[in-house]
């Protein structure tokens, strides 16, 4: 496998682009998996359903199967967040793996950015951002003098992603406890 993240500030778009590269990886027969890190409690299940009632009387994790997916729900219950590197020994193999999210987070990222989130752009205090993604090209501060793109060149950014990304082995590697 191999990864690749996406940094910028909340409302900059880096879902809305990921949702747009996807598709276009899958037609070049790519498989991509997304790490998300959320900054705010999150419940993908519904109140009143079986796996949420049997996760709120006190199971650690509930996984719930169908014919057509499947789903584990895991609850910390006061143990330290998951990490990058476990998530990433959790995940099936696929090609590709996204992570969106996770600022700080030592793995090349392509930076995404709008001036209208009212926020100066990561890059210039992030050393891992190796590129811009922005709806403004022309009026961006690029003290680094990173590759910047327009958000709607997909497939040039598509290309620049392949030759980025570095190799989930390594990064397993690097972060061994």
């Amino acid at each position: 496998m191999r990864v690749f993240g996406f940094a910028g500030w909340s409302g900059s778009g880096k879902t809305t682009l990921i949702e747009k590269l996807i598709p276009l990886m899958t037609e070049r027969r790519l498989s991509v998996s997304v790490i998300k890190h959320a900054h705010h409690a999150v419940d993908i299940d519904i109140p009143g359903k079986d796996s949420y009632r049997l996760r709120y009387a006190g199971c650690m994790e509930v996984l719930l199967a169908s014919d057509e997916r499947w789903a584990l729900m895991h609850e910390n219950r006061g143990a330290p967040e998951i990490s990058v590197r476990e998530s990433l020994m959790r995940l099936s193999y696929c090609d590709l793996v996204f992570i969106e999210g996770y600022k700080q987070y030592s793995v090349p990222k392509l930076e995404i950015f709008r001036s209208e989130v009212g926020k100066p752009p990561m890059s210039t205090d992030d050393e891992y951002i190796v590129a811009i993604a922005t709806n403004a090209p022309e009026g961006i501060a690029n003290s680094r003098a990173l590759p910047i793109f327009d958000l709607s060149d997909l497939q040039t950014i598509i290309d620049f992603i392949l030759q980025e990304a570095v190799s989930s082995a390594d990064i397993l590697e690097k972060e061994k406890i």
